[in-house]
């Protein structure tokens, strides 16, 4: 949902207030490529350390309680070789991160604010690094043959986004090899409940858990600027289990007694009371 980077880019938008309402596969995607294209700039200044945009060789977190995938190995031990997608990769350190580690990556984004923005990354890296082939689509309906990726992941990209996520499950389903892994983290469905604040405000729970209507915010002529619709758990275990994949684990990130940071609604405060970031982990069979 919403958060305190919305302010900034509700300004170039012309974003004039918020609204639930149901909106197609592609009036979703058409808000959130404007939204992501508007707000590429504020986002990196806010989070690009974090996340190691910048960094040559890129960063994978996971989440904002960041969690590292070099620390937890969710997409295995050994991506040497590995041909491996991430589906709504933004900048793509995520990426860039798992070519560094010897797989053949590659990033996937609607926004192609975003991915000029890993361009750039990529370009400017001394001394040269392997270069991340990144692609412009769309995550419901992906642009690669059955069965050409080892594994795929995405890290709060897309999911959250899309109309039909159970699409985006099939389509992963439809791209993994047999034994492949499928990764996804998005915002705990039980936040949902909350104001996207991370102070007190954001403890008291407003909003129906199963009431699933999206979270939109328009313009001045009432045409959605950004989008983000709700699943909850028990959804999300369905469309996975419809599109014929297994589930291996469930992460909910404690919040680390080292960080400080907000970002967001994600705060010191709340993470110390319930989670704000759910990590699928599943896999097709072999």
């Amino acid at each position: 949902m919403s958060d305190d980077r919305h302010a900034k880019a509700n300004a170039t938008l012309g974003t004039t207030g918020t609204t639930r309402t149901r909106l197609s596969s592609v009036d979703s995607q058409r808000a959130s490529r404007r939204w992501w294209d508007a707000d590429a700039d504020d986002y990196h200044r806010t989070h690009a350390e974090f996340l190691g945009v910048d960094s040559p060789g890129g960063e994978f977190v996971w989440c904002p309680e960041g969690l590292h995938e070099g620390d937890v190995h969710l997409l295995g031990d050994d991506l040497a070789g590995k041909r491996i997608l991430e589906i709504g990769c933004g900048s793509a350190p995520c990426a860039r991160w798992l070519t560094g580690q010897g797989a053949y990556a590659v990033g996937l984004d609607l926004s192609m604010g975003m991915l000029r923005r890993g361009l750039d990354a990529m370009a400017g890296s001394a001394p040269p690094h392997p270069r991340t082939p990144l692609v412009q689509a769309g995550a419901e309906s992906l642009p690669f043959a059955d069965e050409s990726f080892d594994a795929a992941c995405s890290a709060f990209g897309a999911v959250p986004f899309v109309a039909d996520s159970a699409a985006v499950m099939r389509e992963v389903a439809r791209v993994l090899r047999p034994g492949g892994r499928w990764v996804f983290s998005v915002n705990h469905p039980m936040r949902w409940i909350f104001p996207d604040d991370p102070g007190p405000d954001g403890l008291r729970a407003t909003i129906p858990y199963f009431d699933r209507t999206p979270y939109v915010e328009v313009d001045a002529d009432g045409e959605p600027t950004y989008v983000e619709h709700h699943r909850t758990i028990g959804d999300r275990v369905r469309e996975i289990v419809a599109a014929g994949l297994l589930i291996d684990d469930l992460v909910e990130p404690d919040w680390p007694e080292w960080l400080d940071r907000e970002w967001g609604q994600w705060s010191p405060l709340r993470g110390q009371i319930f989670p704000g970031t759910a990590i699928f982990v599943t896999h097709k069979p072999a």
